[in-house]
């Protein structure tokens, strides 16, 4: 319906040369974003809408633009309007890869090398010019555990000693991150698109920040939307040790990253469903909550380990996070 377009769409895509164009939505993500398929001709295109005030599209172009003039797949842009939030890129096609390779589980490893092998180029190149990504923001990000998933559960728990734990096992890992590299942040299956040439293509990097080269492999083979067998992720990050220059402190990182990260989202799921009404996400959940299970095992980890011993009930972790269901 011509009421669920986005305001001046028509205008912009007259603007583009994409007059009359045919234009179809496509399924939504977590955000406020939506996208739709423009057809005109033998040609297509995305169209992102990124409306303000909830969205800007600018650091979507800005990282775009850096992503592609350093060698890396990111989507051309055709046409922009950043006051709109509107924006014309190129089409990457259906291929997600999660969505691929459920229907080609025979490819998973070769595809997840080609995938490793993009992050190598990646953090091969100097780190953009994004912000850091510093303890503030590692805090805040941990800090949505506390704040949505143990709320909506009604446990009372130590939330000062939860950001102190946090402080002792992150403080070690920022110098190592030091210039760092330009972390996706978001560097997973459902946003690595399988192209015609064999490519795989970026989408969703607006976040990106300046970090640690661990956190992108963590997003890729602890995915919170798609199952990682210990034995795949084990491989790809031999696979991707063998191309860097790493340093003895590498897999602690990873683990430290990996808990990190991992209870945000469980954070972030609880968020969603809670304030913003998206109940699917509470299936991924005991993903992600074996994920970080099996991050706290590592020494790096102790404190925080020792939080979540002390503050989470048994039976909770016991089934995977899962008494929200």
């Amino acid at each position: 319906m011509t009421s669920e377009l986005p305001a001046g769409l028509h205008s912009f895509l007259e603007t583009a040369g994409w007059g009359r164009a045919e234009v179809a939505p496509l399924a939504g993500d977590a955000s406020f974003r939506r996208y739709f398929r423009v057809r005109s001709g033998g040609r297509t295109a995305m169209l992102m809408d990124a409306p303000p005030p909830h969205e800007d599209p600018g650091p979507f172009l800005d990282v775009g633009q850096w992503l592609a003039g350093h060698g890396h797949r990111a989507p051309a842009i055709h046409a922009e309007d950043r006051s709109r939030g509107l924006v014309l890129i190129e089409d990457f096609g259906d291929d997600r890869m999660r969505d691929w390779l459920d229907e080609n589980p025979q490819a998973e490893e070769e595809t997840y090398a080609r995938a490793i092998d993009a992050l190598v180029r990646l953090h091969a190149s100097p780190p953009g010019p994004f912000a850091p990504y510093d303890l503030a923001v590692y805090q805040r990000e941990a800090g949505l555990f506390t704040e949505w998933y143990c709320q909506l559960l009604e446990l009372s728990v130590d939330e000062a000693g939860y950001k102190a734990a946090w402080d002792e096992v992150l403080s070690p890992m920022l110098p190592r991150q030091d210039p760092g590299v330009t972390v996706l942040r978001d560097y997973h299956a459902e946003n690595i698109m399988l192209l015609p040439d064999g490519e795989q293509g970026l989408i969703d990097f607006q976040d990106a920040l300046v970090g640690h080269p661990a956190y992108d492999l963590v997003s890729l083979l602890q995915d919170a939307r798609r199952d990682v067998s210990p034995e795949l992720e084990r491989a790809m990050l031999d696979r991707y040790l063998g191309q860097v220059d790493a340093d003895e402190h590498f897999e602690a990182d990873y683990a430290r990253l990996g808990a990190q990260r991992n209870a945000k989202i469980v954070g972030i799921f609880a968020r969603l469903w809670k304030r913003d009404g998206k109940p699917r996400y509470l299936a991924m959940i005991p993903r992600v909550w074996d994920a970080l299970e099996r991050d706290l095992k590592h020494p790096a980890l102790a404190p925080v380990a020792e939080w979540f011993a002390v503050n989470i009930p048994q039976e909770i972790r016991d089934t995977s996070g899962g008494e929200l269901f």
